[in-house]
């Protein structure tokens, strides 16, 4: 199999991890950004560790390793990690998940497989983040791959189906099991749902019909469950400049306040839950169905089994009540949980510094972030 056409997409491969790591040490702007994100390091020794590093596994388990290790000690109250319901974990799987923060989602659950001996997964990542080029060179050493956004219509149709080809490579021929979010960009209000043209673009590059193809990736629903999300005030104000103005576009200086934010800031307790491989789904569908009743009975599912597998935290029910005003859930938290979580919107919300700032606008929308993953997953279990 030719697999050039993957080289401008693909994570670097072993024997290109020392130029790249040279390039990155050369590089004044990524020297700039490990000062804040590694202050307990000294570049010096940065560089030598990073030159160590002989295979791309390696610079993952010897650095990358120790760096989600000390941000999940410095930022979370604990990550957390059930796969019960994977018979074999090692086989290589698609995992497709909710999507909160832009970096830490697959940072973290990278972390917490290679805690229990398994590879770390490879990453879906839009260009649209690659801001600088360090950034690029650094995630395709971390076992990403590039998704490539603002083409046109007839480029964005060739680009997914080689992305889909490299994918079902990655899965088939590697090995590699792969991250990707179950929707382009994150669910601003946590109300997370899956896009058909995600399971669209996957099934482009397999063999055979819709089923068999997407059968080939072995599709894991992945629910990531936040304790608190250091970029609830962001998004939350997001909402009201798009509210008050049509036109709001977000800059590129935004997505790195998020970035950095979301990465430096507390995160309270993080699980990652997997439900079964969508495979027992696939081989009771016919493949003679409508591709519109495929696809809805398959997004359908993957947003049930991601909503029942949440770990729901006491912010959770608090929000819910809150928002509601009612006290249906008030057995599940206590009234110092309650003031707590009640402190800490009003400090988030004290950040917010927009023009005509919408207090009561934004503090619903920040509680519907917390109260959106519980209302989806009682429905999930048939409970609401």
């Amino acid at each position: 199999m030719d697999t050039k056409e993957f080289d401008d997409i693909r994570p670097y491969t072993d024997e290109e991890l020392p130029q790249a790591v040279e390039e990155l040490i050369a590089d004044p702007a990524f020297k700039a950004a490990a000062a804040v994100v590694l202050p307990y390091i000294p570049f010096d020794e940065l560089a030598e560790r990073m030159r160590s590093c002989k295979t791309t596994h390696e610079f993952q388990r010897v650095l990358c390793y120790e760096v989600l290790t000390n941000l999940a000690q410095l930022t979370t109250d604990g990550i957390t990690l059930d796969m019960s319901s994977l018979p074999d974990p090692t086989q290589a799987f698609t995992y497709m998940s909710n999507h909160r923060d832009i970096t830490l989602d697959s940072g973290f659950l990278s972390l917490a497989l290679l805690r229990i001996n398994l590879q770390a997964v490879e990453i879906a990542i839009g260009d649209n983040l690659l801001i600088y080029p360090w950034i690029k060179k650094f995630v395709r050493i971390n076992k990403s791959f590039i998704v490539q956004r603002a083409l046109t219509m007839r480029q964005m149709l060739e680009s997914s189906e080689r992305m889909s080809r490299y994918m079902h490579y990655a899965i088939m021929h590697k090995k590699q099991s792969i991250w990707i979010a179950q929707r382009e960009g994150r669910a601003k209000d946590s109300n997370d749902f899956t896009q058909e043209s995600v399971l669209k673009m996957i099934a482009m590059g397999g063999n055979g019909g819709i089923l068999e193809s997407l059968k080939e990736m072995n599709i894991v629903p992945l629910a990531i469950s936040y304790e608190y999300d250091p970029c609830d005030y962001l998004k939350a104000q997001e909402f009201q400049l798009k509210r008050d103005d049509a036109e709001y576009k977000k800059t590129t200086a935004d997505d790195l306040k998020n970035m950095e934010v979301g990465i430096r800031e507390y995160k309270g307790r993080l699980h990652f839950h997997t439900a079964p491989c969508i495979n027992d789904l696939l081989d009771q569908m016919d493949e003679e169905a409508p591709k519109t009743e495929i696809y809805a009975t398959l997004t359908k599912e993957i947003d049930k089994r991601i909503h029942a597998n949440y770990r729901i935290y006491p912010c959770n029910y608090i929000a819910h009540d809150l928002l509601k005003s009612e006290e249906r859930f008030a057995v599940h938290y206590s009234a110092d949980e309650k003031t707590r979580f009640e402190e800490y919107i009003a400090g988030q919300l004290d950040k917010i510094t927009i023009p005509n700032k919408d207090v009561p606008f934004l503090y619903e929308k920040i509680l519907n972030m917390y109260a959106n993953p519980l209302i989806n997953h009682l429905i999930a279990c048939q409970k609401e």
